[in-house]
């Protein structure tokens, strides 16, 4: 039983110490440029993907804020059931975030999209819209990064085809952005 443990433990291990540094800083400095210039921020999931969606945006909307200034204007589109399911019943599973951005997208957002294989038909329908809306695509992957990686202008894949040890990775970049926030001056720099 230990060997299971330990392995799981020392790929994580690995998984962690390869986090490409520099991409997350990409990252940073785009959501950065878009908290700046008063763009929203939607983020999308499937199944643990969307709880660490959700969990993104409790974080960066709350923690990575200083005072009244500088919020973030950060929405989860996984975050209403009776959207989702109206959505998934009436036009299929495969529309639920693409008729959601449809909603609410203004031309020049962001999205963050988040799928351990890449493939989400609905979340790459959803990316699919939003650059059509000249949005900026920021994915989070694992398997390879599938073809949400190709449709991306920012992508941080991880190695791995273990989903459980992607989506415990992914919810890490999530924090070590919200970390960033909170112990930096950001807010008020200009990135280049």
């Amino acid at each position: 039983m230990n060997k299971i443990l330990d392995g799981y433990i020392e790929n994580v291990s690995h998984l962690v110490n390869n986090i490409d540094t520099e991409k997350l800083l990409e990252i940073i400095k785009v959501l950065e440029r878009g908290r700046r210039d008063k763009k929203r921020i939607f983020i999308c999931g499937n199944g643990g993907s969307a709880t660490t969606a959700n969990h993104f945006v409790c974080d960066l909307g709350k923690n990575a804020v200083k005072g009244d200034s500088g919020r973030i204007n950060i929405i989860s589109l996984c975050d209403n059931l009776a959207t989702i399911t109206a959505y998934g019943n009436d036009f299929g599973y495969e529309t639920i975030f693409e008729e959601r951005l449809k909603n609410l997208m203004e031309d020049g957002d962001i999205v963050i999209a988040i799928s351990a294989s890449g493939n989400s038909i609905n979340i790459l329908n959803g990316v699919e819209y939003a650059k059509k809306r000249n949005g900026y695509i920021i994915s989070m992957t694992g398997f390879g990064g599938g073809k949400l990686k190709g449709l991306s202008d920012l992508n941080i894949n991880i190695d791995s085809n273990i989903i459980e040890q992607v989506e415990d990775v992914h919810l890490m970049l999530e924090h070590m952005i919200v970390y960033y926030y909170k112990n930096s001056d950001i807010i008020g720099t200009v990135l280049i």
